[in-house]
């Protein structure tokens, strides 16, 4: 059996003007493998198809322009010249004309290319698409590995290239944010009257938590590690947005922040409950930016101090009395019940108990690191008791008291793209321009971006990732 593959042009009237074969394929006996296509038939045949349609569109281009739009005098031809353009199909090598301008509009340069006009990136929206959405799924030599498998892709396609993509448009994204702001509660261009707001929606929820990755090149002769900021807005009806960014390198923090908020819809008068883990520096960037926001210290965060400080009292056992242990226990149960009923000062005053219970003349290692790690929690609750509620009574009436879904969003953004386990290595610029297109690909975002910027693009449906590689 023998299979010819045709591309028929038609005219806009029905009429064909032209019929090219693309692709001719033989079969012989039916079997498993010659059943239907094969996958390197369909990269030939899709290439094929494309360079055909390609040359019919840039000679129909040509012809429609090579009149000036102005005077309609036809423009004197200067030459031809090749312009390679890079698509999901392969390279394509397109000949562009090169044309005099009219002298009905005078203009700087006497020449121009009607292709390089049209094609200033060179690189087809849907290709660019998918560059950066893989990318930021896989490491960028699985990416690599996956394109030139799966699609007709030119040898020359490369780490680097795709590198550079990438960052190419999250470069855009970026330039879309607007001037760092430190308060969005003064009367500007993006306040409303509080009075002239409609009834205020459900309140969202806001967590930020950081994460260390591994620098590399520059960046590590400073420190081997920096810090990446990860955040999660989530609505009354558990819809969620992720949001990160590289705190010493990022110069918009809190703008991104407001922008990520915005796009859940936030109101000026709708509340937010913010959490932290009491980091100044992190805390800061919540502040000032909704007039009905709450501040709320993680309720992880402290039992996981008080964790620390019961495991390092087992390590006295059969160093100091059990009675006294016992006592040391029962007093940290105390602590912990307190902050969970939001009574600080008793808190505070079990904490200065048990420092001096532990206090002496003559101190163990052991006991002089349980003591050194009491006076932390405590200057710690003391730090941040403005920001301690009634924790019991927020659970009893099911409002959140946890940031666990910041954790969550760690792992998502940063842990399963940045594994410290690979041992890889990035600089602060490199993570955050991948951080900036992961989060839209993570809130199903991106295909949006890409059809704002590029309006022709065809719909495709694309649903949040709920699992990343």
């Amino acid at each position: 059996m023998r299979v010819k593959i045709q591309v028929i042009i038609e005219s806009d009237d029905g009429r064909v003007q032209d019929v090219e074969e693309v692709a001719c394929l033989k079969r012989g006996t039916l079997s498993p493998e010659e059943l239907g296509l094969n996958l390197a038939e369909a990269k030939e045949i899709l290439q094929s198809v494309q360079r055909s349609m390609a040359e019919r569109q840039v000679g129909d281009y040509t012809a429609e322009r090579i009149n000036c739009p102005c005077c309609g005098q036809r423009r004197v031809q200067k030459g031809h010249h090749p312009i390679q353009f890079r698509t999901l199909f392969g390279k394509l090598t397109l000949s562009s004309l090169r044309l005099h301008q009219c002298d009905c509009q005078p203009t700087p340069s006497k020449t121009f290319s009607l292709l390089a006009e049209l094609l200033p990136e060179r690189t087809a929206p849907e290709l660019l698409y998918l560059e950066a959405k893989w990318c930021t799924l896989l490491s960028f030599g699985m990416t690599f590995d996956l394109l030139q498998e799966v699609l007709p892709m030119s040898e020359e396609l490369n780490v680097t290239t795709l590198r550079a993509n990438l960052h190419k448009v999250a470069v855009r994204m970026e330039s879309e944010l607007g001037e760092e702001c430190q308060s969005f509660m003064e009367s500007g261009s993006h306040s409303v009257q509080m009075s002239s707001m409609p009834e205020a929606k459900p309140p969202l929820a806001v967590a930020l938590d950081g994460a260390y990755v591994h620098a590399a090149g520059n960046e590590q002769r400073k420190e081997r590690w920096f810090e990446v900021v990860v955040g999660k807005s989530i609505t009354a009806a558990g819809e969620g947005k992720y949001l990160a960014f590289v705190l010493d390198y990022d110069e918009k923090p809190r703008w991104r922040l407001y922008e990520s908020l915005r796009s859940q819809g936030m109101e000026m008068n709708q509340p937010v409950t913010f959490f932290s883990d009491g980091e100044d520096t992190l805390r800061q960037l919540q502040m000032y930016m909704s007039p009905q926001s709450e501040h709320i210290l993680d309720w992880f965060h402290i039992t996981m101090k008080l964790t620390v400080i019961n495991q390092l009292r087992k390590s006295l056992v059969g160093a100091e009395p059990a009675a006294w242990l016992g006592e040391v226990e029962k007093d940290l149960e105390s602590v912990k019940w307190h902050l969970w009923n939001g009574n600080i000062d008793q808190a505070l005053r079990l904490v200065d108990e048990l420092k001096t219970m532990l206090d002496g003349e003559e101190l163990s290692a052991e006991r002089q690191k349980v003591l050194r790690t009491i006076r932390e929690f405590g200057n710690y609750i003391a730090d941040n008791q403005a920001y301690i509620p009634d924790y019991g009574d927020r659970h009893r009436n099911g409002e959140r008291i946890s940031s666990a879904f910041a954790e969550s969003a760690v792992n998502q953004l940063v842990s399963r793209r940045m594994v410290k386990r690979q041992q890889m290595h990035w600089t602060k610029r490199g993570a955050h321009l991948l951080l900036q297109v992961r989060a839209q690909v993570m809130n199903g975002d991106l295909r949006g971006t890409f059809r704002r910027w590029y309006p022709g693009m065809k719909v495709g449906s694309e649903d949040p990732i709920r699992r990343a590689a």
